[in-house]
């Protein structure tokens, strides 16, 4: 979670402001507290293909509640076209003009189909394993085909109906000078292998698709002499821009690659469908240690008083889709089904009103997830787990 993540253009902090002692771990930041009507939070979007509807499903829900302010957005990959795609709806049309914006956007992914997605089930297959299709035939010759040419030879061109998606519905020059919401895009720099966070004032349909950039579908992007393949490699999605850039306390994670699951996988497109998930939670995962270290120095006092002044309270919220998305595997990432996309919106809708209706109060006083009971693995000096709160510093080193 160092600055030395953000290779080419660092995320600058905000001023530091006033912070009381470390005993006041319990303290409320003001302004964003259970009374409030309206809460301030950040919202954290995985990438997952597909499976990003599911996200698409969660916005439209905390849209719905309307007790929900959005201050900025982390995102990759899937995460990113529905930042966008939010962001650039809510700058024109508020709550009812985002809604419609991210219905807009999906809906065009599943009229795009074939020229979207190398990876069609056939009607049986979904009669016999309903969206898991884990030994769809297409997929698993798809795999092979792309595991032996690279994606200049499959596709010289480089056509992707994605590009031309986001160029049709979205002013990037609007959003650019966007003043509503604070945008974070994720992508992997290919040859130095770290994160670029793209800032709402350098987003393209370019820098939206470099987010998304699976390397064994599509050529890296180029932007500025510098190459980009898809940010889940390196943050999926990142976190720490919304600690140094922004004023809300609470983080919203929403997951779309499980985390945890119950049995081993034994065929070969179950390894193949764990491996993806978790390579693509590694780096979060990562990152959230970080967190929690932080947690632990402020939490046993290894801090001195002088620094802090220097630390800004951070909740952390994880609204997981392990069990939720269980049943579906890798494969359905490709799907552009119309009814697979309002299905996955659907668990979108149910998981967020579930959520909220648990933790809304809990916004702006407190985390809802202890990091170390969910996310990290038992070591010395995680064994003692603090009440669920974590703070992380504002303050940013040179690269």
């Amino acid at each position: 979670m160092t600055t030395r993540q953000v290779a080419e253009k660092p995320v600058q902090p905000p001023t530091p402001r006033a912070k009381p002692s470390r005993r006041a771990a319990t303290v409320r930041p003001r302004g964003n507290g259970a009374s409030s009507k309206i809460k301030k939070i950040n919202l954290a979007l995985q990438g997952g293909g597909s499976h990003g509807a599911f996200t698409w499903g969660v916005i439209d829900q905390l849209l719905d509640d309307g007790r929900i302010k959005i201050e900025g957005i982390s995102g990759t990959s899937a995460g990113s076209m529905n930042a966008v795609a939010y962001a650039y709806g809510h700058l024109t049309g508020g709550n009812t003009g985002a809604k419609a914006a991210l219905e807009k956007f999906w809906r065009a992914v599943s009229d795009a189909g074939p020229r979207f997605s190398p990876i069609q089930t056939m009607p049986w297959e979904h009669a016999v394993a309903g969206w898991a299709d884990n030994n769809a035939f297409v997929f698993e010759a798809f795999k092979s085909i792309t595991n032996m040419f690279s994606p200049k030879q499959l596709n010289p061109l480089n056509f992707n109906p994605l590009l031309d998606i986001l160029n049709e519905q979205i002013d990037f020059a609007a959003l650019n000078a966007c003043q509503d919401t604070k945008l974070f895009l994720s992508a992997t720099n290919v040859n130095s292998g770290k994160v670029r966070v793209f800032n709402t004032n350098e987003i393209s349909a370019k820098s939206v698709m470099a987010s998304a950039c699976l390397p064994n579908l599509f050529q890296a992007v180029e932007i500025d002499g510098e190459h980009y393949w898809d940010g889940g490699y390196m943050g999926n999605p990142s976190l720490f821009p919304l600690f140094y850039a922004t004023d809300a306390p609470d983080v919203l994670i929403v997951h779309i690659n499980p985390i945890e699951r119950d049995n081993v996988p034994t065929t070969s497109a179950e390894i193949y469908n764990r491996v993806n998930e978790i390579s693509f939670n590694s780096s979060l995962i990562k990152e959230l240690r970080s967190v929690a270290f932080v947690q632990k120095l402020l939490d046993e006092g290894w801090l001195k008083a002088e620094h802090h002044d220097k630390l800004k309270y951070v909740f952390i919220h994880s609204l997981r889709a392990d069990k939720v998305l269980a049943d579906l595997s890798i494969a359905s990432k490709f799907s552009s089904d119309w009814t697979f996309l309002q299905d996955l919106r659907a668990r979108g809708r149910a998981a967020a009103a579930a959520w909220f209706a648990q933790n809304f109060d809990a916004l702006g006083v407190r985390s809802t997830v202890d990091l170390r009971a969910e996310f990290l693995t038992s070591g010395s000096e995680l064994v003692t787990a603090p009440k669920p709160q974590t703070m992380t510093s504002k303050r940013t080193k040179k690269a």
